[in-house]
């Protein structure tokens, strides 16, 4: 198994060599199916939802729920955001159950993603309060703080990178040797744990740790 992703092809540009890994085709890949799921699922709305569009409001209502009583009324504007996010870390994470490299196994996906939490907790807590006002809440409580404040903020978006890499990339290179070592006979079980059960639960503590860190600069 190996440790980085596969370049699929490369060409150049303006003296340059431009790469596509297996993450970026993965990602394409993902992304067009979410598309084309969201286009196929409110093409034909109705009042009383059925099929696909019933899956849909469940989801969109259960992201609802979990904002509110994780953010609070105020989060509700950021329904649209973490529900995309959830459902695009949650294919990412259980792409590798149809025989795909996860891009989240790829540090650059993860720290990507972990990059927009960041600008938006910085970009929600300067418009909620003001430049001012929050850049002296680094000072607080006492300005010894400061430097220790500014170090655990930029800290944030870096530890959730590498918890959502290494969990997943670890499934991946485990997988990768048992099936290495018996091609044939993998147990259900492990499946279980580093695809579905482990994919799942690093969705979840990512949008978790996204709602937290914008809630905590807006507050």
């Amino acid at each position: 198994m190996d440790f980085f992703p596969r370049v699929i092809f490369s060409f150049k540009a303006f003296g340059q060599t431009v790469e596509i890994t297996e993450t970026v085709i993965v990602t394409w890949f993902i992304m067009a199916l979410l598309t084309l799921v969201a286009i196929y699922s409110t093409r034909k709305l109705k009042t009383l939802p059925e099929g696909l569009q019933n899956g849909v409001e469940i989801f969109v209502e259960g992201v609802e729920w979990l904002i509110v009583n994780t953010m609070g009324e105020k989060g509700r504007g950021f329904i649209p955001f973490i529900g995309s996010l959830g459902l695009f870390l949650l294919s990412a994470n259980l792409i590798g159950l149809a025989a795909l490299r996860p891009p989240t196994s790829d540090l650059s996906t993860t720290l990507a993603l972990a990059t927009i939490v960041f600008v938006l907790t910085q970009y929600y807590g300067i418009k909620e309060k003001g430049l001012i006002s929050y850049l002296k809440g680094f000072a607080r409580p006492l300005p010894l703080m400061l430097p220790l404040n500014i170090i655990g903020e930029l800290a944030n978006p870096f530890s959730m990178a590498f918890r959502l890499f290494g969990n997943i990339l670890g499934g991946v290179i485990i997988m990768g040797l048992l099936y290495r070592a018996a091609p044939v006979l993998i147990p259900v079980p492990l499946h279980i744990y580093f695809d579905i059960f482990a994919g799942i639960i690093q969705t979840f503590i990512f949008i978790m740790l996204a709602m937290v860190f914008i809630s905590m600069a807006m507050d």
